[in-house]
Parts: structure tokens; C-alpha cells; sequence
């Protein structure tokens, strides 16, 4: 699992550096004192666990939760007082641990965080071995073949897969999507959009076109889509 820290005190930093290096399938991306550079951060990257200071300087930790556009993201709150706690369990995230840390809760939480972390694979996994989606469709369960989808979208609190001629549109987030589509087919361009690499026709500055429609590439995600085009 890969996982940031974001804490403005360097003791806790280390700490939970410490903790971590004493487990082998955990490993920490990068670590951060302020929550905005943060926020930019996991904007372009994506890690497994998130260990969050509630009691940051410049933005709390809770409201940075809230703002997250990976709104699936395990995070596991930090702080010295109990005051958070119900707040922090609304958000419906995975931890909750007080300091000073105590190693078996961090296990703990760790542990947590791992299983979450095994059945979204597990789900991914299914979904590629599968070749096939179940949606709710209204108030139908539809079966959409993955080599159907063009590309999918963020549209608000929904997610629009959009085929050759038609648009299915389910309540959920574009994090949920990512995950359930198989990773070998589709790849993530920008905030809003994820593509079959498959169903690309152009690809040009302003972004790539499929099925006729022009679709933005966000400039943090130019690398990856080029490595995995094989341009020769």
C-alpha cells in the first residue's frame, strides 16, 4: 500500500515514518506540513491511506477530507483531543487515532485500511477477468460490456459511461470508476475523464478525440497517456 502523511509537526512526521518502515507491504509516497500543497498533490496522485492531522494550520484536516476529489480514499484522522471524533466518523473514512500513537492502534488502523484496500482490487480484478460492469440503470440492473464504454465522466454526484450510442449515467464518483475498470484498458487524463485507450482516434494539443468527440488531457496526466499510447 502506498500512503501520504500530512502533519505540520515533525515529530508526528517521523513517527509515523518510524511505524511505517516496520511494515513491509506499506510504503509512504511523500509527507507533507501544510495541508494546501497536499491538497495539489493528491490532485495528480494517487495513494491507498492517507494519515491526516485534523488540527492543521492552514486548512483543518476535515475540511481538506471534504475537498478531496477521491472521495473514496482511506484516511486515517490524527489528533491530540476526542473532539473530532463524530465528526470525523461522519465522513465516513476508515481511523480515527489519538496521540501520542500507540503502535498496536496503528497496526490497527493499518490492518483496516488493508482490507478495504484487498477488495477494491479484489472488485477491479473481477471486473477485468469479467469483461463486464453491472449498473443500476434507473431502477434496472444493466450488465455493460467493458469494450463498449468510450470513456467515462464526472457529471456531479454521478458518472456518465458513455458508448458508441448512449450515455449511462449512475450516482457515484469517478474514483469508484477507475477502480472497477480494468486498469490494461482504460487510463485517467484528467479530473473529470477517464479513456479506453483502445477507443482513442487523435490525440492532439488541446486533448484526444474519440468516437468524434474532443476530450481534455490535463497537463499532469500527458506523461502517463504517451508512455501508454507506444507512439512510435
Amino acid at each position: 500500500m502506498n500512503c501520504l502523511i500530512i502533519d505540520h509537526d515533525k515529530k508526528s512526521r517521523n513517527q509515523i515514518n518510524q511505524l511505517a518502515a516496520r511494515i513491509e507491504d506499506l510504503h509512504v509516497n511523500a509527507e507533507f506540513e501544510n495541508s494546501l500543497d497536499a491538497f495539489h498533490y493528491l490532485e495528480v496522485n494517487r495513494v491507498d491511506l492517507l494519515f491526516l492531522e485534523i488540527d492543521m494550520p492552514d486548512i483543518n484536516g476535515l475540511d481538506l477530507a471534504r475537498n478531496l476529489s477521491d472521495k473514496d480514499m482511506i484516511i486515517v484522522f490524527m489528533t491530540s483531543g476526542r473532539e473530532y471524533a463524530a465528526e470525523a466518523y461522519e465522513l465516513n473514512k476508515s481511523d480515527y487515532l489519538l496521540k501520542p500513537i500507540a503502535t498496536d492502534r496503528f497496526l490497527q488502523a493499518v490492518n483496516k485500511a488493508r482490507e478495504i484496500v484487498m477488495e477494491q482490487r479484489r472488485q477491479g480484478q473481477q471486473t477485468a477477468e469479467n469483461n463486464s460492469l453491472f449498473i443500476r440503470d434507473s431502477n434496472i440492473i444493466r450488465q455493460l460490456k467493458i469494450e463498449d464504454i468510450l470513456y467515462a465522466q464526472a457529471l456531479g454526484d454521478y458518472v456518465g459511461f458513455f458508448t458508441t450510442d448512449k450515455l449511462y449515467a449512475i450516482h457515484g464518483k469517478l474514483k469508484k470508476a477507475e477502480e472497477r475498470l480494468p486498469s490494461s484498458k482504460f487510463i485517467r487524463v484528467h479530473r473529470s475523464y477517464i479513456i479506453s485507450l483502445n477507443k482513442i482516434d487523435t490525440v492532439e494539443e488541446r486533448g484526444v478525440t474519440i468516437n468524434g468527440q474532443l476530450l481534455p488531457v490535463a497537463e499532469a496526466y500527458k506523461g502517463g497517456l504517451n508512455k501508454r499510447m507506444n507512439i512510435m
